[in-house]
């Protein structure tokens, strides 16, 4: 759904403008909100805001009695609650957040306040007869949907769940019982809307209170960051001839003739070739040529994968086989793979974040995620050529910046725990050893910075950099440049 800040009119013209031309607006555009909300008065902006655009983004609720269409034909009044007959968690279903629960007996509010352990809840206690309790009604339905995820809001009716009243002693309505972590912790009566609103909000505050990050001013580490990629066409046909006989197949030409064209009069104009007689012509060569003939191959390909619409095929392509194949391949040749094959196939990963939904899964889908890591943690370590390192530092940042994002915009980690270790582990093992590269350098630390940037406080992550010093190890670093400094000093922050 629409939201000022987090998904505006700005990202969607950035996902249409890369799906029709393969290239998003600039980068300025997209984090503008974002830079807003850094500073001070963006925050003290942002809930005036939310509440002004509320009535605007989200449709009201609709009134009972209508009737809404089932898939079968048949219908079913809509209310703007959970029906007392519906699923709330007793055997065995998932009670969902971010609605009014509806509790007619004590063993479903018991089930909800249980589910609602190591979160929050609050009971909203009400009757057919209690005007006043109508009047709260609308915003304790907004308060439900701006907690959803944090916190369960229920609704008890006296005269159809007496029992509950009994229980808990209830002798006036509205009437409002909030629990933290299973435990009681506050009581209030009165359709007082402000002050709903105040202890739902405090409620929820205080069971999820904000990452400390968050608090403070990051320029670097509180914004959007999109993925880096290698578009830069080399001349085809050279490319081409190294591949000898292999050069004319047909996959060959119709890449090619695909890259040829869209480098030469855009995206629209260059229709998409077939694409799994290429990958077909891809696992062909990884598993029986030589070694000397995949990187034209891969170089090929790296070239095409710059249109979102290639590397989206890749996405889509059971079991991600062909880029499995390719990571996998490199990764088994380790020290004896050849230093232009090893670089490309680092471009050719860096290009694959053109691709949102491949993007997602490279850091979702082990298959592709630990043959990636390995990739990024071998070639970070590589002390004979300073370009392995910085591509390896590129592609350490794309898969940083992916994970990093869905922290700013609040929700759960795709990139899993013990990956996020190894890459960090090899980040600062390669942010020791860097003494060459200023501009690699800061790619490094950028990284580590997405990686630990609103972290789990007790995580291992945590606790790994602790115990490798990340913080002095960024420390000794600060020393090139006011951009490099004021980026340590940031990164030192976080840690």
């Amino acid at each position: 759904s629409y939201d000022l800040f987090l998904h505006n009119c700005n990202n969607f013209s950035n996902d249409f403008a890369m799906f029709l031309v393969g290239k998003g607006i600039p980068d300025y555009i997209t984090s503008l909100p974002q830079t807003v909300l850094s500073t001070p008065f963006g925050q003290m902006l942002k809930p005036q805001l939310d509440s002004a655009m509320r009535g605007i983004t989200q449709a009201p609720a609709a009134p009972a009695g209508i009737l809404q269409t089932r898939p079968n034909g048949s219908v079913r009044p809509l209310m703007n609650r959970q029906s007392p007959n519906s699923s709330n968690g007793i055997n065995g279903a998932q009670i969902t957040t971010g609605i009014v629960h509806y509790a007619t007996t004590l063993k479903k509010l018991d089930a909800l306040l249980q589910s609602a352990k190591s979160s929050c809840a609050v009971i909203f206690f009400t009757s057919a007869t209690c005007p006043p309790c109508k009047l709260v009604y609308p915003a304790y339905d907004e308060l439900a949907a701006e907690a959803a995820g944090m916190a369960y809001l229920i609704k008890v009716d006296l005269s159809e769940a007496y029992e509950v009243g009994v229980r808990y002693q209830v002798r006036a309505t509205p009437m409002f019982m909030s629990f933290l972590r299973g435990q009681k912790e506050n009581e209030w009566v009165g359709a007082n809307e402000s002050q709903l609103r105040g202890n739902v909000r405090m409620l929820v505050q205080m069971a999820h209170p904000p990452h400390p990050h968050t608090q403070m001013m990051l320029r670097t580490l509180q914004r959007h960051h999109q993925a880096v990629t290698y578009a830069k066409t080399p001349p085809l046909e050279k490319l081409i001839a190294k591949l000898g006989l292999r050069g004319n197949d047909s996959a060959v030409t119709a890449l090619k003739d695909f890259v040829a064209t869209r480098e030469a009069s855009g995206a629209l104009e260059a229709p998409l070739p077939n694409l799994p007689s290429i990958s077909n012509y891809i696992r062909d060569c990884l598993e029986n040529r030589p070694v000397d003939v995949l990187f034209p191959v891969i170089d090929l390909l790296r070239c095409a994968l710059v249109d979102s619409r290639i590397s989206g095929y890749f996405a889509g392509e059971p079991f991600n086989e062909t880029i499995t194949t390719i990571l996998q391949k490199i990764d088994s040749l380790a020290e004896s793979c050849p230093y232009n094959l090893r670089i490309v196939t680092l471009h050719m990963a860096c290009n694959l974040f053109t691709s949102p939904p491949l993007a997602t899964q490279l850091l979702q889908r082990n298959h592709l995620l630990s043959p990636l890591i390995q990739l990024v943690a071998f070639s970070l370590l590589d002390t004979s050529h300073p370009p392995i390192r910085v591509a390896a530092t590129t592609l350490a940042f794309n898969v940083a910046a992916v994970n990093h994002v869905r922290r700013l915009d609040g929700k759960e980690d795709i990139l899993p725990e013990s990956a996020q270790v190894e890459l960090a582990a090899s980040l600062l093992e390669a942010v020791s050893r860097e003494e060459e590269n200023k501009d690699g350098l800061k790619g490094l630390l950028t990284a580590i910075g997405l990686l630990v940037y609103a972290a789990p406080r007790e995580g291992e992550l945590a606790e790994v950099c602790s115990a490798l010093g990340a913080k002095s190890i960024v420390k000794e670093k600060r020393a090139g440049g006011d951009d490099l400094e004021n980026l340590a000093a940031e990164i030192e922050k976080v840690l």
